[in-house]
């Protein structure tokens, strides 16, 4: 007879810091042994000390989740470790800010596929591993921006749209192996995500814009409680979680008036910031000037979340 494994293994795409570190410590906290993977070995050993905290044993994975033949062989190096995957989140993605003039084809291309690519990759994989034991969780973190499109958000909104239908088709065809999808949908999300989002066009004006947002308290939410619900949803079996009240009504508003819901993100995006003389690439924020005073206050909660959620830039 085969020993009964010590505890149930979640796999965490996406864990090296930020939201996908606080779901991988929500599930070690409800008793799973983890793999967390990401693009950086030395952010996942810097993150292994407080995932083992939790008591859970931790196996660290590196790898490019984009590309598909380094996604499999992640899985199934978590599937080994973990004697079988009982649960997997991905939490996965890069955002891209800047007004679609800014960005060549190439560049609006190549973000989608950095948004869907390193979700769509690693979760089919293990889809097969948890369709072979007929049972299994699965929890995909699209965005809003997967439900509303967003201006000055092209390849990011494109790329979310894209994994939210891949979410909601892939539950359709797990359910009768026993297997749920959850897709959750958040609004803004408080995990310093601008320091890191790549800004085209003005950039230091498109960052102003998409910083000052993320700190406002009805809009976004912060990234403890967003992991709380995640892995609450995902483990209940949900089928879809907003994670604020403002993302639900939006979602819900294009989906009955899309036309309104169009016309008032034209509306917005006439106020953003242009294109600018500026043609080189797009560049993450943390290398753009430091910010004024005045605007270092009034994103003090985005700040405060960089500080807890993001490593040092390396």
């Amino acid at each position: 007879m085969t020993a009964a494994r010590p505890k149930p293994g979640a796999l965490v795409l996406g864990a090296s810091r930020g939201l996908g570190l606080l779901v991988a410590g929500e599930l070690g906290r409800a008793g799973y042994d983890l793999a967390i993977a990401a693009r950086s070995a030395d952010d996942l050993e810097a993150a292994r000390p407080e995932l083992e905290a939790t008591g859970a044993r931790v196996t660290t994975l590196p790898a490019d989740l984009a590309e598909r033949d380094a996604a499999e062989a992640c899985v199934d190096a978590a599937e080994e470790a973990l004697g079988g995957l009982d649960v997997v989140v991905a939490c996965v993605g890069v955002i891209g800010v800047g007004p679609v003039e800014a960005l060549s084809a190439g560049e609006v291309v190549g973000l989608h596929d950095a948004v869907f690519r390193p979700v769509a990759y690693p979760v089919l994989r293990a889809a097969d591993a948890m369709r072979r034991r007929g049972a299994g969780r699965i929890g995909i973190v699209s965005s809003v921006g997967g439900a509303v499109p967003v201006p000055h958000l092209l390849p990011y909104t494109a790329g979310k749209f894209a994994v939210r239908g891949f979410s909601e088709a892939l539950r359709t065809e797990l359910a009768p192996h026993g297997i749920t999808v959850t897709t959750v949908l958040p609004g803004l999300l408080r995990t310093g995500s601008p320091r890191h989002a790549l800004v085209a066009g003005q950039r230091e004006a498109e960052y102003r814009w998409f910083a000052a947002l993320d700190s406002l308290p009805i809009l976004s939410t912060s990234a403890p409680h967003a992991a709380r619900t995640i892995v609450s949803a995902t483990l209940s079996g949900h089928a879809e979680r907003f994670l604020t009240p403002a993302a639900m009504v939006g979602a819900r508003l294009h989906g009955v008036a899309p036309g309104l819901t169009t016309r008032l993100s034209g509306l917005l995006a006439r106020v953003l910031p242009g294109s600018g003389d500026d043609e080189g690439v797009a560049r993450p924020g943390w290398t753009l000037p430091e910010q004024p005073s005045w605007f270092r206050t009034l994103t003090t909660l985005t700040r405060r979340a960089e500080a807890r959620h993001q490593p040092a830039d390396r």
